[in-house]
């Protein structure tokens, strides 16, 4: 196809082509190889496709294919492009917190926000009237706590229960405080295996998390038997007394002996 000519319908007949595979996404790169157009030509042409609701940009060159189901919502649920996403970007990752644990089915109702898990360094979150991602950044985690979930789009990497329940512990601060996450935590505590709960514990290496996680589950989820898995750990190290609330200015408090925990917020489920 000679430059600049008008792609449009070429363009639509390869977004469907690309959907009947099973792929959700496309870039900007691929189909300026694909149809050797001019940059111009091409951007003028995913407007007009952004218009009518088929694609819609989640970053910079990279574009999710919208299937009629979805023209009205204008977005994909973010579990069908998020793998993509992160592979055009060279990103390890998960999906976990609040998102993770919607997918466990803990929860309600489904977060507002999308949170992906990625090493760093960091990236910008993702913000529109139809779309919120945030990112948060680890070093490095285990593998074997990463579980791949079977969606229409092929494969997503989730946190495994254990591994969600420790990082809304780690992250509490920046998703709404302790007392948020606690209802979430009630749920998950349903399907968390104690036996796993310790093994990741044991490789998470934050001595203050499992602290907070087990006097949580402890003395406000009521789950004896999780929380003795982690009491388990603790047994074997060497722990000081903390703040439960790191968000909290106020360090002092009641201290639970049994976890060595400050308790410096009100707590309510």
């Amino acid at each position: 196809m000679s430059k600049d000519k008008n792609p449009y319908n070429y363009i639509e007949d390869y977004l469907l082509t690309v959907r009947s595979k099973g792929c959700f996404t496309v870039t900007q790169n691929e189909l300026l190889e694909k149809f050797n157009i001019s940059p111009k030509a091409l951007n003028q042409n995913l407007f007009r496709l952004k218009s009518k609701n088929q694609i819609a940009q989640i970053r910079k060159e990279f574009y999710a294919i919208i299937p009629p189901e979805y023209s009205h919502q204008g977005m994909l649920p973010v579990y069908l492009f998020a793998d993509d996403l992160m592979k055009s970007l060279k990103k390890n990752y998960y999906l976990g917190l609040y998102s993770a644990a919607a997918i466990h089915g803990a929860g309600h109702q489904q977060p507002m926000e999308s949170q992906i898990i990625i090493e760093k360094p960091a990236l910008r979150e993702i913000k529109n009237d139809k779309l919120s991602i945030r990112f948060f950044t680890r070093n490095k985690w285990n593998t074997g706590d990463i579980i791949e979930k079977k969606t229409d789009a092929g494969y997503i990497k989730v946190s495994s229960p254990e591994l969600t329940a420790l990082d809304l512990v780690l992250y509490s601060s920046k998703i709404g405080g302790i007392n948020r996450l606690l209802p979430i935590l009630e749920d998950l505590a349903e399907i968390i295996k104690p036996s796993k709960l310790y093994r990741t514990a044991k490789q998470y290496n934050q001595i203050t998390i499992v602290q907070r996680l087990g006097f949580l589950l402890n003395t406000v989820i009521g789950s004896d038997e999780l929380s003795a898995s982690l009491k388990k750990l603790l047994n074997e190290s060497d722990f000081k007394i903390i703040p439960l609330s790191i968000t909290h200015k106020n360090k002092e408090g009641e201290v639970n002996t049994d976890w060595k925990v400050i308790i410096n917020t009100d707590l309510q489920i």
